[in-house]
């Protein structure tokens, strides 16, 4: 038996190496996947050996989050539950992704994860490897009853690394957990399960790594232009950069004046609601400049339209179906949307608002002579609106003679 284990050196997966390799007597393969990040991965392929795999790859995908997984995303405009920008949950299907090909390279017959049974990720990784290699078996310590007893809680992990000298940095009180990559960082569990339990304070606001508070941020705005072509993001400030540089230059700006905080209560869909906090500075940023050169250059019936599928698509994307038929429709819908969405949005930022200041385009639908209410000649007809109305009207009319029209409450 040979198992691809998605690992990450931290304590659950450092714990999980030494107990497949023990359990199942395999052979383990380690994969850890740079995503942007900024986390310490050197050094892990040798953690991975001394903790008992036989091979260990660290592969950077942060283009390709960026241009294949963010990207696409953005060009929807998907948010989940109207506030969640879906930072993890679009990185982990690039992840399996990843995953699943290294499994397919060593000839391995096993996949597994370190997720746990009530969050969302469990969905993400194993919905992926279905959709991408159904025969591979799949194994998810946290959701077997003999490992979770075995190991209650954080002590008895600890314990067991020491037992085993499996080298790992943790202790016994850690207030939350974080994941981050580079469209985002989000935090939850600990001490944030209260949903009334405020992280800005002065003594908790350390907690947050991307961003200064608002009321932290610098009194002088400051101005940012974003070049799209297409639906995507090719420049800033007139400097062209890859998919990956415009998240990390807009990250730092966003954070800088504290842009893309988040707070919420959210529904996974395991069933259970979760109290999460995000940072989502470049992300936040990105997406209204989107929507600033789509205001231009969208017809009006397009996009209502492709905002009426919003909710279902960041839905798809949150519950781990990346990789399933319906999103890909989806998204070859969304993409033909954007064969217009070019042009160049200017942005103020400033102590946590974003404020649009101008935005142009070749292909703008906006004519400034019929929207003109200075008397200017134009090829719309005042007069027409009348018929217009009377037409729209006529239903109303009709409901009103024949059935006595609206209910209208009194004032009381």
């Amino acid at each position: 038996m040979k198992i691809v284990l998605a690992y990450s050196g931290g304590l659950d997966t450092s714990v999980i190496v030494k107990w497949l390799k023990e359990t199942y007597d395999a052979e383990i393969v380690t994969f850890a996947a740079d995503v942007g990040q900024e986390e310490e991965l050197k050094g892990l392929d040798k953690k991975a050996l001394k903790t008992g795999a036989s091979k260990h790859y660290t592969l950077d995908l942060v283009e390709e989050f960026a241009s294949d997984f963010i990207y696409p995303m953005i060009r929807a405009n998907a948010i989940y539950e109207g506030q969640y920008y879906l930072g993890t949950s679009i990185a982990r299907p690039l992840i399996a992704k990843a995953q699943v090909a290294i499994a397919k390279k060593e000839k391995a017959d096993t996949v597994a994860h370190g997720a746990t049974g009530k969050g969302n990720d469990q969905c993400r990784f194993e919905l992926t490897y279905m959709a991408l290699a159904p025969q591979l078996q799949i194994i998810a310590p946290w959701k077997m009853e003999a490992y979770r007893e075995l190991f209650p809680g954080r002590a008895e992990m600890i314990a067991y690394c020491a037992e085993h000298k499996i080298p790992v940095e943790a202790s016994l009180k850690k207030p939350y957990s974080m994941d981050r990559n580079l469209l985002h960082i989000s935090y939850e569990a600990g001490i944030l399960e209260d949903p009334w339990f405020d992280p800005t304070t002065a003594e908790n606001k350390a907690m947050f790594k991307l961003s200064v508070a608002p009321e932290d941020a610098p009194d002088k705005a400051e101005y940012v232009e974003l070049d799209f072509v297409k639906g995507d993001c090719v420049a800033v400030n007139g400097k062209t950069l890859t998919p990956g540089g415009v998240l990390k230059v807009l990250n730092q700006l966003g954070g800088k004046h504290g842009i893309g905080r988040v707070d919420l209560v959210e529904n996974r869909f395991v069933g259970m609601k979760s109290r999460g906090v995000y940072e989502t500075p470049g992300g936040t940023i990105l997406m209204q400049a989107h929507r600033q050169v789509e205001s231009l250059t969208l017809d009006r019936e397009v996009l209502h339209l492709r905002d009426g599928f919003i909710p279902k698509y960041a839905e798809l994307v949150y519950n781990g179906f990346w990789f399933a038929p319906e999103r890909e429709m989806l998204q070859a819908m969304v993409d033909e949307s954007q064969r217009f969405v070019t042009g160049t949005v200017r942005l103020k930022l400033y102590k946590g608002n974003i404020i649009t200041c101008g935005r142009k385009s070749k292909y703008s639908l906006y004519d400034d002579k019929i929207a003109s209410m200075e008397g200017v000649k134009s090829w719309y007809n005042q007069s027409d609106a009348t018929g217009f109305i009377r037409l729209n009207g006529l239903r109303l009319r009709a409901r009103n003679l024949a059935q006595g029209g609206p209910k209208v409450a009194a004032r009381r």
